[in-house]
């Protein structure tokens, strides 16, 4: 993969403007993030993301279960990680975005705890979006466990990174039958807590998937069956186009 060299410093402001453009909205084919929820793609400050990006290389380590090897999808280069690390690219360009990601279906918060433990300090990321809370929901582990499985790990990270890493934590994918055979709420909750408490943000998935359900915007579970990978595809991009959204307005903060 192709490493860019850091800006040299004159170059900085254009790249302040060129987000600040970005993050306006300017001529956009659809309603930022696929139409999904504006108050879904407010976010806080991510320090981290913003000063890589100034220094022109943007390292981005994916932690997660089943959504980020494949999840219906045509194959790996549609999933959301592949899609953001292409969409984010654009839009932040020059700048160059490097995703790795990790974990794999079944895989719960304590696996991904122990891949961040050993990949982190190798990878030294400027951002890690943790997608978790699907596997413990589904085999109803613990949500506390998950919790402070979630706060412990942030907790090291601040150690040893300090601002120079952020975390954002993705909750499940929204789905009808799930919500009816499992405690999903309990997950989610415990979730969001662990953001507040860990200084890191959510980004609901599930919200922004219920509300394309909703709106019939996207809804996998009611797709043809001849038309599932096809909506798999469209799904996982405009995720990956929402999570953009977030990240850049997260940056934003910074101007």
């Amino acid at each position: 993969m192709t490493t860019m060299r850091a800006l040299p410093p004159l170059l900085l402001p254009a790249v302040a403007l060129g987000l600040a453009l970005l993050g306006a909205g300017v001529a956009r084919a659809e309603p930022p993030g696929c139409g999904a929820p504006p108050e879904m793609l407010e976010a806080a400050p991510l320090p981290g993301a913003f000063a890589a990006l100034a220094r022109g290389e943007l390292r981005v380590m994916v932690v997660g279960s089943a959504s980020t090897e494949a999840g219906g999808t045509s194959g790996p280069n549609a999933t959301w990680p592949e899609r953001l690390r292409s969409v984010l690219g654009a839009r932040v360009s020059p700048a160059s975005v490097q995703v790795r990601v990790f974990g794999g279906r079944g895989t719960t918060a304590a696996d991904h705890a122990r891949i961040i433990a050993e990949q982190a300090p190798r990878l030294r990321p400027h951002l890690i979006v943790w997608q978790l809370g699907t596997v413990e929901a589904a085999r109803g582990l613990p949500a506390d466990d998950m919790s402070d499985t979630v706060q412990e790990t942030i907790a090291r990270l601040r150690a040893t990174r300090g601002e120079r890493t952020d975390v954002i934590l993705m909750d499940p994918q929204f789905s009808r039958f799930f919500r009816a055979n499992a405690d999903v709420e309990t997950y989610r909750d415990r979730l969001r807590l662990a953001a507040a408490a860990g200084g890191a943000q959510l980004f609901s998935r599930w919200t922004i998937m219920k509300h394309w359900a909703e709106t019939e915007r996207l809804d996998l579970e009611r797709a043809a069956r001849g038309q599932r990978v096809a909506v798999a595809d469209e799904l996982h991009d405009c995720l990956a186009r929402a999570l953009t959204e977030f990240i850049l307005a997260g940056t934003l903060h910074h101007r």
